[in-house]
């Protein structure tokens, strides 16, 4: 006859589909619910929606902006440079929305969703942030050709080459978001091999991506490390005595090459900021099992990812002086057909001079400054 303390036990005690029992030592390690990945408490739920609330809607605006400018002008399409940077504008776009949506859909709201559609969620934040660092990597690469290859720059990286690059990058980032939507995830649901991260994905898949990222960021890194170091190369050349044309030509090169240095330290540090705690928690995640306390500090660190989306078109943007020409040339035309017409003459004539000016601008730019968006970087 079984004792009282025995019947308790047998009770209790949980069973597998199989009728198998979860041995003691792994009882810890165990997740049965989605619960487990909802750690935050409330005043860490505050904090995180005011931060996904400010930087959110103000990464949308600032990046749509930059799509706007770079439409807007013929000049800039043309131009591989700016290709690469509407393509890291829509990826820090997509990111504004989805990851925003989904993040605080989850660790906030605390939605419950099926297998499928929090995967589906996770595949649109996963592809607007690999394609944001795929953007990077193109941009790394062109300012690198320019740097190192001057002369040969518009042979080898010619429109067409671009327009393919940003195309290969982007069904490449979309491949590779969706695989765990596509069958490659988590066949227990929730016990290990589950990442405690994220649920319903796979530690291997979670090794794979972030692998993936850690080789586009050292990539990018080596670019502009060379890109540095040819800068300062040339500032070493340049201290000789020189004298007439070849002396200010000089100046002028070496003058620009410290503001690039300057650019591109910083874009490394940010870079290095925003994405480093996030991979090296996922890599973690993919050997051990991460406390609610690691889990917490995950989540707070992912919206370093939004603020990098953020700091990008600052960075990649707004500094070009050519780019900024043509944002304070839109306002202004939007400020000019806002104003009240004053009669068919006058405001035919308000209209031929704007499209004059227009002209005169596109030719300018076009005229004034050489093709790559590296020699165009200007301090604030």
């Amino acid at each position: 006859m079984q004792t009282h303390s025995e019947q308790n036990q047998e009770v209790t005690t949980p069973l597998y589909l199989n009728g198998s029992t979860p041995s003691k030592s792994t009882d810890a390690s165990l997740c049965d619910s989605l619960q487990c990945y909802m750690v935050l408490n409330r005043t860490e739920k505050a904090a995180i929606s005011s931060i996904c609330f400010i930087a959110g809607p103000v990464t949308f605006l600032e990046n749509i902006l930059v799509l706007l400018v770079i439409a807007s002008s013929t000049t800039l399409r043309r131009r591989p440079s700016y290709l690469f940077i509407s393509s890291l504008a829509l990826a820090d776009t997509f990111a504004s929305c989805f990851f925003t949506f989904a993040f605080l859909d989850f660790h906030v709201y605390n939605q419950r969703d099926g297998p499928n559609i929090y995967l589906f969620k996770l595949g649109g934040v996963t592809m607007a942030f690999t394609g944001s660092v795929g953007s990077l990597l193109l941009t790394a690469l062109d300012r690198y050709l320019c740097i190192y290859k001057p002369s040969n720059y518009k042979v080898l990286l010619t429109r067409t080459r671009a327009k393919l690059a940003i195309v290969l990058l982007w069904c490449v980032t979309i491949l590779i978001s969706f695989l765990p939507l596509m069958g490659w995830r988590c066949k227990t649901k929730f016990d290990p091999p589950c990442s405690r991260l994220y649920p319903y994905v796979d530690r291997h898949y979670m090794a794979f991506w972030t692998g993936f990222q850690l080789v586009v960021l050292f990539t990018i890194i080596v670019a502009y490390v060379l890109i540095l170091w040819k800068a300062n190369r040339h500032e070493t050349a340049m201290g000789g005595p020189k004298s007439g044309r070849q002396s200010v030509k000089g100046q002028a090169r070496m003058r620009m090459d410290i503001q690039l240095a300057r650019t591109f330290s910083l874009i490394l540090l940010i870079l290095a900021v925003c994405w480093l705690p996030v991979l090296c928690f996922m890599m973690v995640d993919v050997t051990v099992t991460l406390t609610k306390k690691q889990q917490r500090m995950f989540a707070f660190c992912c919206t370093l990812c939004l603020v990098n989306s953020c700091v990008n078109p600052l960075l990649y943007a707004l500094r070009c002086k050519e780019l900024r020409a043509e944002l304070f040339a839109l306002l202004a035309c939007r400020k000019a057909c806002r104003q009240p017409m004053l009669g068919n003459t006058s405001g035919q004539r308000k209209q031929n001079g704007s499209g004059i000016s227009k002209k005169v601008k596109d030719q300018a730019v076009s005229d004034s400054n050489p093709d790559t968006i590296s020699e165009s970087v200007d301090k604030q």
